[in-house]
């Protein structure tokens, strides 16, 4: 198939570090145009990557009738304008996650989506991680099979640490120019009081990976809600308590100078669980690690006749052992448009995230 013709939105440390590395790389991919308000970063990334077309904006991207797709990473606020202009032009859009800072916007971005039929994809990288689909596909055996018995719990733990493992080569692109003011204030939620806008929108990019997994994980759809959330007066470090797809879970959130990065997510049966810690994010071809823990009951598969209880507890190593889930994502988003598959992490799905994070801060704020 011919390769996707790709426009990129954005030169900011994620673009460099991250996604423009991994699209101007991958066979199934043009680079054909790249979108910079600050003109003198756009044309030294530009240069880097051999781009041919270089545009002030992403409206002026959007007459490109060359350009099929578009990615995008700015502003939490700005990338969701700037997604919702693209599919209204009738572009597909890979955009960083949150997809939008409040359901209003939510919904106008999925509105633009429904009217003209482009599609968009969620950049939830953790959906593509080796190790994180060996969980996913864990925990659905089991839950069909019950061999282990029903879900009891669920648990997503994410405090920080060094999440960029320490790279910094090549170094990045800058500039002298400042980048315009964000559209932060008119896409955020009407109800949250102007103080906590600032806690709001750094907890929901920070966790809405967690909660997403955690989804992922027990396939819930839309089938979650929060019951009680207790914060700190910062608003994000505390714990929520939720319910996904019928199991009670955790949300534990906090900051920590950690060396690597602390953040793992546990799902408990009856009879075992299943365990997963999570690399540092800018850390390439590291993929998450696995622990399975399970008890058989004698006449179980696994248990030794004559010995009751067979107690196993093992460390599974994922296929593919190295792979890097950014850049997986990436390969998923291309693939999904040659072969009109769907997305594993499409914008209606994580609307439900948005929704989520709402209602946290809601409960918390008991508004």
């Amino acid at each position: 198939m011919p390769p996707i013709r790709l426009a990129y939105v954005g030169c900011g440390m994620m673009a460099q570090r991250v996604h423009l590395p991994n699209f101007a790389t991958l066979p199934d991919c043009q680079l054909v145009a790249l979108a910079e308000v600050r003109r003198d970063l756009g044309e030294k990334v530009q240069r880097r990557y051999a781009i041919p077309r270089l545009y002030p904006d992403h409206r002026a991207l959007l007459e490109d009738a060359d350009v099929t797709a578009v990615a995008v990473s700015a502003p939490y606020a700005l990338q969701g304008e700037i997604a919702r202009d693209c599919l209204a032009a009738g572009k597909h859009v890979f955009m960083e996650k949150p997809m939008a800072i409040s359901l209003a916007q939510a919904d106008a971005i999925l509105a633009a989506s429904q009217c003209t039929g482009a599609r968009l994809m969620i950049g939830y990288m953790k959906r593509y991680d080796p190790g994180n689909e060996l969980v996913h596909a864990t925990v659905s055996q089991w839950r069909i099979s019950g061999e282990l018995g029903n879900v009891t719990f669920a648990r997503a733990h994410g405090y920080g640490g060094d999440w960029t493992a320490g790279i910094n080569l090549p170094p990045v692109e800058t500039s002298n120019e400042p980048a315009p003011p964000s559209p932060t204030e008119e896409n955020l939620p009407a109800w949250l009081p102007p103080e906590h806008a600032r806690g709001y929108v750094s907890y929901l990019q920070q966790y809405t990976h967690n909660l997403n997994l955690l989804r992922f994980f027990l396939d819930a759809g839309e089938r979650a809600r929060v019951k009680h959330a207790d914060l700190d007066p910062d608003g994000y470090a505390g714990t929520v308590i939720l319910e996904v797809d019928g199991v009670r879970a955790t949300l534990e959130t906090g900051r920590l100078r950690h060396y690597r990065w602390d953040e793992h997510t546990q799902v408990y049966f009856e009879r075992g669980w299943v365990h997963t810690w999570a690399p540092p994010l800018l850390l390439r071809n590291a993929v998450a690690e696995v622990e399975i823990y399970r008890s058989d009951e004698s006449g179980a598969p696994g248990a030794l006749a004559g010995q009751g209880v067979q107690h196993t507890l093992t460390r599974p190593i994922p296929e593919p052992r190295w792979g890097w889930a950014y850049r997986r994502e990436t390969e998923h988003f291309l693939d999904c448009l040659q072969t009109n598959q769907p997305f594993r992490s499409p914008a209606e799905d994580a609307r439900t995230d948005v929704r989520l994070f709402e209602e946290i801060y809601r409960n918390w704020l008991q508004i």
